[in-house]
């Protein structure tokens, strides 16, 4: 175990080399594991599909199909008792185990959040399988960790590479994985991060390629480059993105919010309204169901009429929330993608129907509110632009794709719209009430970058005023490593590494990113 600080500052020095290895081993079993994850939930898609064939139209059927469904919101909400942590996406449950201030235990994550998944999909809930995949992945990490008897420190590296491998297994995207974890979860950069996560998502990727083949998971084609006199278009969507994706932040929060509420209800009786709503979609309106891969599909591939874009745009951003909200055991992330594709396909059918804009270009439109969507809610656009391009596997619309993404950014800020993973973790802290359950004695190093105009950005490290129980170990600067003296003057871009106290972990963090990203005042 990692009790002494001397053993902590040894390993530190073969970091690099070691967490390739390590990155190696968990990208073949998160790999592996979020494989079976995706084609468990094919066949509860396939499987959906052909009950609600079968019973539509015939009364005593259909009946069955709803008693069966107050059981899968039975089992799910025992799962989610059983295990709370893997409630959502599990993306924020991972966020916050990352900055000291959760804790997740991987051999209860990993089986609950698996099934707990499979049947949500299965009762034809309007969720995703990247949040869950992101954290199996995560989860395999740790369980890595914890078998190797590594300590905090490395178990966060482990953890990202295991978000990483998720991502990218679920995606065909591993440099999605990698800019997201580094972007969303690790939350900086460094080469022992990047070498590391970018060796378990390849491995990841390449393992599900060999079992599913290369097909991008988005299969339509962009068969002209947007003319520059449809420029304004794209700010103009991208304004419309960040408006929308301020909303779609602020209505996911109050649906959540209505659900927990509800405090007469216990947890299989909250999960019950999405299911059985489930039912009755399902015999009228089956399109909004489940993950609405193939509304995208359907979108690029034929001339969808304007109203039914619409009709299919409210209806699966409504039936997404009331899923979302009621704490069933799925994700955000592809569901919001389907919903940027749709607005991207009623936004270019009006420009056809009433500025005469050429029908060749809706599935541009579509591509890009997909990247700008999620650049409004989650935050990362350099993610959502690389995700986009890996799903899609279209380099034509990099540009288009840059300027939807940064004005979408943009507008969602201006709006005061907080990342949707940022306001959920938030919103489980409170609900938690407690930091997690941390190993006072235990010493981790952590780094965090000296940003632009910051508070650290060039003063002198005695001129710092630094938090309590942190020593600076090293000022990483490229390939450099500086000894910190008094001094020693930082600059933009520097690493600092210092040492902390597990238990001291959450409030430290938070100082340190202060320190590292306010500007002085006045």
């Amino acid at each position: 175990m990692e009790t002494d600080t001397s053993r902590l500052l040894r390993r530190a020095d073969r970091f690099q080399v070691v967490l390739i290895g390590e990155g190696l081993l968990i990208g073949g079993i998160a790999g592996f594991v979020v494989l079976l994850y995706r084609m468990a939930l094919e066949y509860a898609g396939s499987g959906l599909t052909y009950i609600l064939d079968f019973a539509k139209g015939h009364p005593a059927r259909m009946a069955g199909w709803f008693a069966v469904l107050v059981i899968l919101s039975r089992v799910v909400g025992k799962l989610v008792t059983f295990e709370p942590m893997i409630s959502g996406s599990g993306i924020p449950q991972l966020e916050g185990e990352m900055v000291g201030k959760l804790t997740e235990k991987w051999w209860r994550v990993l089986p609950a959040k698996f099934l707990g998944g499979f049947l949500c999909i299965f009762g034809g809930l309007a969720l995703g399988r990247e949040g869950p995949s992101i954290q199996l992945g995560a989860m395999v990490g740790q369980a890595v960790s914890r078998g190797l008897f590594r300590g905090r420190t490395e178990e966060k590296y482990l953890l990202t590479c295991g978000a990483s491998a998720g991502l990218a297994a679920a995606f065909h995207a591993p440099l999605a994985g990698v800019m997201f974890s580094l972007e969303e979860v690790h939350k900086s950069f460094s080469a022992s991060v990047l070498v590391s996560a970018m060796t378990s998502a390849l491995t990841a990727d390449f393992l599900c390629s060999v079992v599913t083949g290369r097909e991008t998971v988005f299969q339509f084609d962009i068969l002209h480059v947007l003319p520059p006199e449809h420029y304004g278009l794209i700010l103009g969507l991208g304004v419309i993105l960040g408006v929308f994706g301020a909303f779609y932040n602020w209505f996911t929060l109050k649906a959540q919010e209505l659900f927990q509420k509800a405090s007469g209800l216990s947890q299989w009786q909250k999960l019950l309204i999405p299911f059985l709503l489930a039912g009755i979609l399902g015999f009228t309106a089956p399109e909004l169901l489940g993950t609405g891969h193939g509304l995208i599909e359907e979108l690029t591939h034929g001339q969808m009429a304007l109203g039914t874009v619409l009709f299919l745009l409210v209806g699966r951003f409504l039936f997404s929330a009331v899923s979302f909200g009621s704490g069933a055991p799925g994700g955000i992330f592809f569901p919001l993608l389907v919903i940027g594709g749709l607005t991207g396909g009623a936004y270019a059918g009006a420009a056809v129907q009433f500025l005469g804009m050429d029908p060749v270009y809706i599935n541009n439109f579509v591509l890009l509110a997909m990247a700008g969507y999620f650049a409004a809610i989650v935050r990362a656009p350099l993610t959502g632009i690389i995700l986009i391009f890996e799903m899609t596997g279209s380099l034509s619309q990099m540009l288009s794709l840059s300027i939807v993404s940064v004005t979408a950014y943009v507008a969602a800020t201006f709006l005061r719209s907080k990342p949707i993973y940022e306001s959920l973790l938030d919103r489980l802290l409170k609900r938690q009430g407690q930091k997690g359950d941390s190993v006072c004695g235990r010493k981790i190093l952590t780094e965090f970058v000296v940003e632009k105009a910051s508070l650290l950005d060039g003063i002198e490290i005695k001129e710092a005023d630094w938090p309590e129980n942190c020593l600076l170990v090293t000022v990483k600067r490229g390939a450099e490593e500086i000894i910190p003296r008094g001094k020693t003057r930082l600059q933009v871009g520097d690493v600092v590494v210092s040492m902390i106290s597990e238990a001291d972990q959450p409030r430290i963090h938070d100082y340190m990113e202060k320190l590292c990203r306010e500007r002085p005042a006045g």
